[in-house]
């Protein structure tokens, strides 16, 4: 738990300095991309089917959540590199950016696989 928020703090540190470095506040919906991203799937998962439902399958809504999940995590990585090709941020906030949302998203990720609860009793 030490480790997960010694990462998630250095990711937040690279996000927030890749804004103060260059005195431009934009990469900084890159973090609120990035803590966004769980949520869909975090919503959908659900909604699957129960223990009286013939199929084991994943099923609409949690295919539909995972699909969200990755546009925003898409979005997430595209944001900043979109930004710079425009020339409204600098490189150097795009690569900062792009390395703190990735730390925070895997953070989250690592988080949540860490600390998931099964519902199956055995």
């Amino acid at each position: 738990v030490i480790l997960l928020s010694f990462v998630l703090a250095v990711g937040f540190l690279l996000i927030i300095l890749s804004c103060a470095l260059w005195a431009n506040w934009l990469p900084l919906l890159v973090a609120l991309t990035f803590v966004l991203a769980p949520l869909p799937n975090a919503l959908f998962a659900h909604c699957g089917g129960d223990e009286f439902s013939a199929s084991d399958g994943a099923t609409g809504p949690v295919d539909l959540g995972r699909f969200l999940t990755s546009v925003v995590v898409v979005t997430g990585f595209a944001f900043p590199v979109v930004l710079t090709h425009s020339e409204v941020v600098r490189p150097g906030a795009c690569v900062m950016s792009i390395i703190g949302g990735g730390l925070v998203y895997g953070t989250i990720l690592a988080y949540s696989a860490a600390f998931r609860q099964d519902d199956e009793f055995e």
